[in-house]
């Protein structure tokens, strides 16, 4: 983003988790449900039997603030857009 003159606003999402509300704001923004936006590899999704929750998005939006370790990360926001910044060239669609 840098490279294309664009200075990203960073998300400390660990200091500052994003709400129930903001899950459900960015699974519009990315045109997915909340639960293809996490990584299942993750030690909390494992050990909180998070599996458990993927066909309820309120759930997994609950699940997602309360433990934002699995939250597929980075998200690249552009007004009322979102994409998956991995693999990278994904963030191009935005600008």
């Amino acid at each position: 983003m840098r490279d294309n003159g664009i200075e990203p606003t960073i998300i400390e999402y660990l200091k500052d988790a994003p709400s129930e509300a903001d899950f459900r704001i960015l699974s519009k923004q990315l045109g997915k449900r909340p639960a293809e936006f996490i990584r299942k590899g993750e030690a909390d999704f494992k050990e909180k039997n998070i599996g458990d929750l993927v066909d309820d998005d309120d759930a997994m939006a609950k699940a997602m603030a309360t433990y934002p370790k699995i939250m597929e990360r980075p998200i690249v926001v552009k007004g009322d857009q979102a994409v998956l910044g991995r693999p990278p060239e994904n963030v191009l669609e935005l600008l």
